[in-house]
């Protein structure tokens, strides 16, 4: 079992009964106020429950992602933005809801390999699915398998008994979180997710509702899911030469995608290619060396 802590901040939305009715059903501005900005089901979340969202631009390009936690009576954001400035835009787009952010001083654990269960179990903390999380105290344990693509536990709050207790195990650095983050395929916001990419192209479903109502970008995300498949995928590849990221990938000279991560050891990458290209094995140039494609990244939970 390996351990590391993460540089993510929370902030707790809570809000009052709203005036708006919708389909006779009444809810909190909070939830309302959350499901109107971001790209996932927010009303369908069930308390013990989270999902990942996506905030995007007006023509659907990603500006920020959130893992949005549901508890008793508020929600959880979970991100990795400066929680004073991102309160200040949020306060800005709630307009006349009665929706308010707290900042929560909490630490952000992860833990994952052989062990996790048991070590979650002598805490009192067991988790049985994906995307559940159970507080005892003032202590979340969380299962996400999109953090890392590992089966990957989390743990956040006031968690300074928990950081005594996994001392001895082996606690691992931001290089080889970002190396198991790439090697599992997982797109991250400013590298795979970002302007000038549309976040299908990722392959990123679970971040999205196809149900749900008006969201800004909404009108973009659904003209291309409903159209097809986006003529962009992303892969996970390995390298040869000294590549670097947002080098072109080439095919007789012309290009045919980009390099969005490279893993620091420089073995593989992940990157965005024509689709038609995206096989398993398939060898091109890039500007400063050469990627073997291993697999397209697709994802099911």
């Amino acid at each position: 079992m390996f351990w590391a802590e993460l540089n993510r901040f929370k902030i707790k939305v809570y809000g009052e009964k709203s005036k708006i009715k919708t389909k006779n059903l009444s809810y909190t501005d909070d939830l309302l106020f959350l499901h109107n900005l971001l790209t996932n089901d927010i009303k369908g979340l069930k308390k013990g429950r989270f999902n990942y969202n996506l905030r995007l631009t007006g023509n659907g390009e990603p500006v920020d992602d959130f893992f949005v936690y549901r508890d008793e009576d508020f929600f959880i954001l979970d991100t990795d933005k400066n929680p004073e400035r991102l309160i200040s835009e949020l306060s800005r787009l709630k307009l006349s809801l009665k929706v308010f952010f707290e900042p929560l001083n909490y630490r952000h654990l992860i833990i994952s390999g052989e062990g996790s269960e048991a070590f979650l179990k002598d805490l009192g903390l067991e988790i049985s699915e994906d995307f559940m999380f159970i507080r005892k105290g003032k202590i979340y344990a969380a299962k996400n398998p999109f953090r890392i693509g590992k089966e990957t536990y989390e743990i956040f709050g006031n968690v300074e008994d928990v950081v005594q207790k996994l001392q001895q195990f082996k606690k691992i650095d931001e290089k080889s979180l970002e190396q198991l983050r790439i090697k599992n395929c997982i797109p991250k916001i400013g590298k795979e997710l970002k302007k000038g990419f549309h976040p299908l192209e990722a392959n990123i479903l679970h971040a999205f509702s196809f149900e749900k109502g008006c969201y800004v970008g909404q009108e973009a995300v659904a003209r291309v899911y409903f159209r097809g498949r986006t003529p962009r995928t992303l892969v996970l590849f390995k390298t040869e030469g000294n590549l670097r990221e947002n080098e072109k990938i080439l095919l007789n000279g012309k290009p045919i995608g980009i390099i969005t991560s490279l893993a620091s050891d420089r073995n593989c990458g992940l990157g965005y290619v024509l689709r038609n290209f995206a096989e398993e094995n398939r060898e091109f140039e890039t500007e400063k060396g050469k990627i073997v494609i291993l697999k397209e990244c697709l994802f099911k939970f």
